[in-house]
C-alpha cells in the first residue's frame, strides 16, 4: 500500500496535466464550481488560467464551503523547535547542514520549560519540531519530551523527518495525535537536486511518510508542497491529489494541508517560480473546493493581511506567537536566526483579537485525549 500513491501520481504525468490545463474552458470550470464531490481533473481545472480569469467565482464557492463544514472558528496553534541540528542540506533551508551557525538541541527539561512558557501564555495546541539528525533528535528523544509536556496541552503534533510506522506508533502511545510531512516538492528529478545530501535524499521514503503515519494510527496527517520550488500548478495540483488520496485511503483519519510559499532564510536560493497573490489565492480556494472537509494551515510566512484575507476562503488553522528558533522564550538559543524569516508576528492574544474582528471564532482547543483526564484540568483554565 506504501507505493501506491507514487502509482497514482503517475498516472498524471507533466504532460497530461499541461493537456487538461491548456483545453480548459470556463463552462469546465462552472460545472466543476456546481459539482458537490470533484475528482482530480476538476482540481486540476480549477488551478488553470481560465480558472484564475475567474477567481471571484471559486472564492464564493470556498466560502460558501467553509462556512458549511468549519462554521467561523479557526484552529489556533503555535509551534516549538526543540532542535536545529540536521544532516541534511537542503538548498533552501535555514538548518541546511552547510549553513555556518550555531545549532541548539534543548535538554527534554529545556523542552518542557519552553512548553511551559507557552501554556502559560494559553497555547493549547503544540506543533513539535526539530531538524533531521535521528541519532541525536531521535524517536525516543521526541517520545520523551512528548511525556514531559503532553499534560500541558490538549493535542501535540509533530513536523519532523519522515520515521517508521513503529516510530509513529511510539509517539502515538507517548501522546502524539497529529504529523505534518512536506514533500517540499512533487517532481523527483528536482527534489533529488533540491536535497543532494543526507537521509531526506529518499523522496520515496518521505513521499510514503504520511501513509506510514496513517497506518500506525495518527489521528491527523497533513501534507504540503513548499510554493515556489517548481511551476505552478505542478505542486499545487500533487498536493491535493495526495490529501485525496490519503482522504479515500484512509478514511478514519483527518487530513489537512499546508500552504506555505518559500521565503528567505539562512544561506542564499535563488527562487525561479515564485507564486504570486493571484495564484496563491486560486490554490487555496481550489483545495477548499476540491476537498471540502479538509483542514488547510496558513503560517507565519505569510502576512497578517494575506492570513485575515484567506481564512473567508478556506484556511481553518494559523498559527500564533511564533518562533522559528530553538529556544529563546525560557532558555538561551545562541542567537540562532530561525529556520526562515516570519512574516506574521502577531500574539496570541492578537491573533484571537484579530479573527474576532473579521468576525471569526479563534479555538485553542478542539479536542483532547479521554485517556489523559489531566490535560482537561490543565486547559479549563
Amino acid at each position: 500500500m506504501q507505493h501506491e500513491f507514487a502509482q497514482v501520481l503517475n498516472t498524471w504525468p507533466i504532460e497530461r496535466r499541461k493537456e487538461v490545463i491548456a483545453s480548459t474552458t470556463k463552462a469546465q470550470v462552472a460545472r466543476a464550481l456546481a459539482r458537490e464531490n470533484l475528482e482530480p481533473i476538476d482540481f486540476l481545472r480549477l488551478l488553470s488560467p481560465c480558472a484564475l480569469e475567474m477567481l471571484e467565482d471559486l472564492a464564493q464557492r470556498a466560502h460558501e464551503l467553509t462556512i458549511r463544514y468549519f462554521g467561523r472558528a479557526v484552529n489556533i496553534f503555535t509551534p516549538l523547535y526543540i532542535s536545529d541540528i540536521c544532516t541534511n542540506q537542503c538548498r533552501y533551508c535555514g538548518f541546511n547542514a552547510k549553513n555556518r551557525q550555531k545549532r541548539t538541541h534543548l535538554s527534554v527539561d529545556q523542552a518542557f520549560q519552553e512548553a511551559k512558557f507557552l501554556h502559560d501564555q494559553g497555547h493549547r495546541n503544540i506543533l513539535l519540531l526539530t531538524g533531521d539528525a535521528p541519532k541525536i533528535a531521535s524517536p525516543k528523544y521526541v517520545a520523551d519530551v512528548v511525556r514531559e509536556i503532553k499534560s500541558l496541552f490538549a493535542s501535540v503534533g509533530i513536523e519532523i523527518y519522515a520515521l517508521s510506522e513503529e516510530d509513529y506508533a511510539l509517539l502515538i502511545q507517548t501522546g502524539v495525535d497529529s504529523m505534518t510531512m512536506f514533500q517540499e516538492t512533487y517532481e523527483p528529478t528536482l527534489y533529488s537536486w533540491l536535497h543532494p545530501v543526507g537521509p531526506k535524499h529518499d523522496y520515496t521514503w518521505r513521499l510514503n511518510a504520511p501513509s506510514r503515519a496513517c497506518a500506525a494510527g495518527m489521528r491527523c496527517v497533513g501534507v504540503g508542497a513548499l510554493l515556489g520550488l517548481t511551476a505552478f500548478p505542478e505542486d499545487a495540483f500533487a498536493t491535493g491529489l495526495h490529501a485525496y488520496w490519503l482522504e479515500q485511503t484512509y478514511p478514519g483519519v483527518d487530513i489537512g494541508l499546508s500552504i506555505p510559499r518559500i521565503c528567505p532564510h539562512e544561506g542564499s536560493f535563488n527562487v525561479e517560480h515564485a507564486v504570486d497573490d493571484r495564484h496563491f489565492v486560486q490554490y487555496v480556494t481550489a483545495l477548499r473546493c476540491f476537498l471540502p472537509r479538509a483542514s488547510i494551515t496558513c503560517s507565519t510566512r505569510e502576512s497578517p493581511r494575506m492570513r485575515d484575507h484567506l481564512v473567508p476562503l478556506g484556511v481553518t488553522r494559523v498559527s500564533a506567537g511564533v518562533s522559528t528558533a530553538v529556544g529563546g522564550r525560557a532558555t538561551p538559543n545562541n542567537n540562532n536566526p530561525g529556520q526562515f524569516e516570519i512574516t506574521d508576528h502577531r500574539s496570541l492574544p492578537e491573533m484571537c483579537a484579530a479573527l474576532k474582528t473579521i468576525g471569526y471564532q479563534a479555538v485553542l482547543k478542539d479536542w483532547e485525549d479521554p485517556s489523559l483526564s489531566s490535560v482537561a484540568t490543565a486547559c479549563a483554565s
